[in-house]
């Protein structure tokens, strides 16, 4: 059983002729191109986890009026989106074991509008979590850049504006994405997102380890101890090259299948990438359980705040 259903609807291009997918399963039919078999525990175990380390950094930032602002705030939303992909997730597993061993019996058209509903939620989450990866680029720009002006900027009606903007666009694009899921417009469009994204991102980034590269050099070049602002340069640079390096792990490889569905959706290599389906959703849950060891967890006050969270010390 596959997770993720909008996903699902993307396993196997539609595109693809009769007569071409006869020499597309003689191709996929031998050594690597079998795909992986990856057992619903595994989805199930990082579904929960994710969710419990989402869950954990919501109420730890309700918590603590130390971390109302715009930042934590667009942290907040990444937490939410990401918890929404694994309660998605679980929901969907759990309704498609249910039918499968007869406990749940529903009408075929009853259990089709609850596919979809489920599909909307996830594909919606998961455009948000995109967006809000890109809010928090850019965040982090203007307080690295602008950092005298930062408040004047990022004011907390701006901040309530972008995020409520994020959440009405995904939820509207994920309606679009299942109803014409068949079109390659569409897919167009996603793929089109990604890279903006990635380029934004990669741009910010870039920008931001070049700064902090310039402030190690000069304090390398008039022969200073290190101190703690070297020591921050450094860590900043540092945790800029994770979070790009995993946003392309987690989430390239699962666009890279929607480029070739639209590009090659008949030839043998394309076909055998596409049975490794799977194991690009696999990262995309894993992206899920990352970004709040590298976006939350790196915060001190936030960390107190989890301790007593978890704690109870309310």
């Amino acid at each position: 059983m596959s997770t993720l259903a909008p996903l699902r609807l993307l396993r196997e291009p539609w595109n693809a002729s009769e007569g071409n997918q006869s020499n597309t399963t003689v191709g996929a039919s031998s050594g690597w191109c079998q795909g992986l078999d990856i057992p619903n525990e595994l989805f199930l175990a990082l579904g929960l986890m994710s969710l419990v380390e989402n869950l954990l950094v919501v109420a730890a930032i309700l918590k603590n009026r130390n971390l109302h602002s715009p930042t934590y705030y667009f942290i907040c939303c990444l937490a939410v989106s990401d918890m929404l992909v694994s309660i998605s997730n679980l929901a969907e597993m759990l309704f498609m074991l249910l039918l499968e061993h007869g406990v749940l019996v529903m009408r075929p058209s009853i259990v089709r509008h609850m596919d979809n509903v489920i599909d909307m939620l996830i594909c919606s989450s998961v455009v948000s979590s995109l967006s809000f990866l890109g809010v928090i680029a850019v965040d982090r720009y203007i307080t690295i850049f602008y950092a005298l002006r930062y408040h004047s900027i990022m004011t907390l009606q701006r901040a309530v504006v972008t995020m409520a903007s994020v959440w009405l666009a995904s939820t509207v694009s994920s309606t679009v994405l299942i109803t014409y899921y068949h079109s390659n417009t569409i897919l167009l469009c996603l793929i089109s997102f990604f890279l903006f994204m990635l380029i934004l991102m990669l741009v910010l980034y870039i920008h931001m380890f070049a700064l902090a590269r310039h402030h190690l050099h000069s304090i390398f070049s008039q022969q200073k101890p290190p101190t703690a602002h070297h020591g921050g340069s450094l860590k900043g640079a540092v945790t800029l090259t994770i979070l790009l390096g995993v946003f392309f792990i987690c989430w390239g490889p699962f666009f890279f299948h929607l480029i070739l569905i639209v590009t090659c959706p008949t030839n043998p290599f394309c076909t055998c990438f596409f049975s490794y389906f799977n194991l690009f959703l696999i990262l995309i849950i894993c992206n899920s359980v990352i970004d709040p060891l590298i976006y939350a967890f790196r915060s001190q006050e936030l960390r107190r705040t989890l301790r007593e969270v978890v704690t109870c010390s309310w």
